[in-house]
């Protein structure tokens, strides 16, 4: 059976929970290229790694070009040493490995990751909870792509279409995600989206936005995989 539909899942709060040391690495990365801990917490929630960083260094007045990929190098080898505690520290979502290891057996569906993260980042992150196995990590979307993430879903499209020799539209790709920039990015790419509020957002919060669909969490199986075969 060809392939029907891109899933697209973004990581840090719709899949997974980083714990702690998701914020403190950006405090070592920028400690270590600019010589002084932010004094603010830039939120995170949807924005991608650059731009993050890039906040980071508006706090701290700094506008050497040099600076935002030496933050990144850094941000990805300070991940990679902790990868130990982001497996005893953090945890899964609600029903995201069983909805994973189900969808990925339907060959209906591709399967891969929209993510504000660095590529190399976002591979740390799943495999420290085995997600990778069910997921097309080649073909997804990373915030090392690019730094506004409503330029993601044509870059995972072009991935799967020259990797994959899988040729998909916009209206047959969903976006998976927790934050109102992931109905941005789906909106921006014309995708679909599906919202679950285990996140910084509460239901009420995503529901209002009027993406597709807007759910708790992940944990309804039967349900989740109801609402990405919608059309099929």
């Amino acid at each position: 059976m060809a392939r029907e539909r891109l899933l697209l899942f973004d990581i840090d709060g719709t899949l997974l929970r980083a714990g702690e040391i998701g914020g403190a690495v950006f405090d070592r990365a920028i400690e270590s290229v600019l010589g002084v801990l932010p004094v603010e917490r830039v939120r995170m929630s949807g924005k991608t790694d650059p731009q993050i960083v890039r906040e980071y260094m508006a706090l701290l007045h700094s506008e050497d070009p040099g600076h935002l990929p030496a933050v990144l190098a850094h941000l990805e080898r300070e991940l990679a040493a902790a990868a130990d505690q982001v497996a005893r520290d953090g945890s899964t979502c609600p029903g995201a490995t069983q909805l994973l290891e189900v969808l990925s057996q339907d060959d209906r569906f591709h399967l891969s990751v929209l993510t504000g993260n660095i590529a190399p980042n976002a591979v740390v992150k799943l495999s420290a909870f085995g997600l990778e196995q069910w997921l097309d990590l080649e073909t997804g979307a990373y915030g090392s792509d690019s730094e506004d993430r409503r330029a993601l879903v044509p870059i995972a499209l072009e991935r799967l279409a020259s990797l994959r020799a899988v040729r998909l539209t916009p209206g047959q790709t969903w976006v998976v995600g927790d934050t109102p920039r992931d109905f941005e990015c789906a909106v921006a790419g014309g995708a679909h989206c599906l919202l679950v509020a285990t996140g910084r957002y509460n239901l009420k919060e995503l529901s209002a936005l009027g993406a597709d669909a807007t759910l708790e969490d992940l944990s309804g199986t039967d349900e989740v995989v109801r609402v990405l075969s919608t059309g099929l």
